[in-house]
Formats: C-alpha cells, structure tokens, sequence
C-alpha cells in the first residue's frame, strides 16, 4: 500500500512538472513571438520614416498634378533642406558641431562635423534608387586633399554592391534610409534628455 501511494505521489509530481514545462515552454514561445513581431513592426516603421523623409525633401516635379506640398498636414522641404535636417541629425546624435556648406560650389561635400576625434566631411542625397559608388569618390577626394579623419555618405535608399565595396578601407561610413531613421531617433533622444537634465520637472 505505502508503494502505490509513493508511486501516486511520483506521479502527480512528474505530471505536474510535465504540465509546468510546457505550460513554461508556451509561455517563451509566445513572448518570442511578441518580440519577433515587435522587431519587424519597428523595421516597418523605420522603413516607412525612410520614404517620408524622401517624399519630404525630394525635388518635385512641377508638371505633376498631385505635389505634396499641397497636401496640407505634410511637410514639403526641398533637397536643399535636407543638408540642414541631416546636419542636425548628427550634431544630435553624435555630439560635436557641424557646419553645413553654401549650395553651390561645395565640391561634393554638403556639411562638416567636427568631433573629438577630428573633423568630418558629409554628403547627403534624397535619393529612392540606390547609390553608387560616384559620391563616395568625390567625398573621399575631398578627405584626401584636406587631410581630415573620415566622412559620411547619407542617402533616403540604399547602396549598390559596387558602392559597398568601394567604400571598403575609406573611413567613409555609409548610411541608408533606415539608418538615418535611427540616427533621428537617437538624436530626437539624446534631446529629451538634455531637456530632463535642464528642467527636472519636465515628464
């Protein structure tokens, strides 16, 4: 009698534990999922922020019946425009001061960014094709002939195999759409931080 109650008893335990482990492994398996869901819904969103900031600052057609800028709650800048946008980006980012250069008659480079480290050359393109390796020629050119540390080539697309592997060596960071998006992020951060810094009430 005392057997088949310790063999009951062992077999509740095993069967609860049974119950535990997969009642536990059903439990990881659905915050995987969540975590799964939440990683590719924030890569949309970034995705998303990317083309906005291409219909943005794009040059527009003015034969075009349908403009954005008559959109009334978009914001409409022209490409112009974008070398200030992406010239604060970095100053939020990434610290340091940029300085972003006259319209024309800048040789390739659209801003400078001095940091700690040494002064940076940037060029920046509203582009939606992807980018080829000519900019990342001219600004490395610039770099070279001025003797800096590094520059940075910023795009609303991406980068051609070719321009991946020309930058290869350069000290030129390349930087999509996307990862501008995060570089907005960050720096839209590092803002509200300084803010709650300045001003411990602000929530």
């Amino acid at each position: 009698m005392k057997i088949f109650i310790i063999e009951l008893i062992v077999a509740i335990v095993l069967i609860g534990a049974f119950i535990h482990f997969r009642l536990t492994k059903s439990k990881e398996h659905y915050k995987a999922a969540l975590l799964a869901r939440h990683i590719d819904t924030s890569d949309e969103m970034k995705r998303t922020l990317a083309m906005g900031l291409y219909l943005r600052f794009r040059k527009e057609n003015p034969d075009d019946k349908k403009l954005i800028k008559d959109n009334s709650i978009f914001i409409k800048q022209d490409p112009i425009a974008f070398e200030s946008f992406v010239a604060e980006v970095f100053d939020r980012s990434r610290g340091g001061s940029t300085w972003v250069t006259p319209p024309s008659g800048d040789y390739g480079v659209d801003f400078e960014h001095e940091t700690k480290e040494g002064k940076f050359l940037g060029q920046v393109k509203c582009y939606k094709d992807d980018l080829d390796f000519e900019a990342i020629a001219i600004l490395h050119s610039n770099i070279i002939k001025q003797g800096l540390q590094g520059g940075y080539v910023i795009t609303t697309g991406d980068f051609t195999k070719n321009a991946l592997r020309y930058a290869e060596g350069l000290n030129i960071e390349l930087i999509n759409g996307v990862q501008l998006v995060d570089l907005w992020l960050e720096g839209l951060e590092n803002a509200e931080q300084e803010i709650k810094q300045v001003t411990p009430e602000y929530v």
